[in-house]
């Protein structure tokens, strides 16, 4: 599954119409469809914005992880590497 897949799969997922979905991306909807189509490749920059509208990673729209991460993937990661971290220093303590 490669850009255009994603990017029709994530516009669906949301319940977005085409036209909905490429007004709000600031591109026509006949654009937006030749991308789901995979007639038109995207330019970097509409990348980036699709990445951050749908909150996925780079990877996983441009279909190289099945993984979707974004924005919550991020913030858990953080949340644990703050628990390793307050258990290492934890673990510190009750060695002194």
């Amino acid at each position: 599954m490669g850009f255009s897949d994603r990017l029709a799969l994530l516009r669906r997922e949301k319940g977005y119409s085409q036209r909905q979905a490429a007004a709000e991306l600031g591109i026509s909807q006949a654009l937006l469809s030749h991308y789901e189509k995979g007639l038109r490749e995207p330019r970097l920059e509409f990348v980036v914005k699709c990445c951050d509208y749908y909150g996925v990673t780079a990877d996983f729209i441009l279909g190289r992880t099945a993984e979707r991460g974004g924005d919550e993937t991020l913030r858990e990661l953080c949340g644990r590497i703050r628990e390793l971290n307050a258990f290492s220093e934890e673990l510190l303590r009750s060695k002194e």
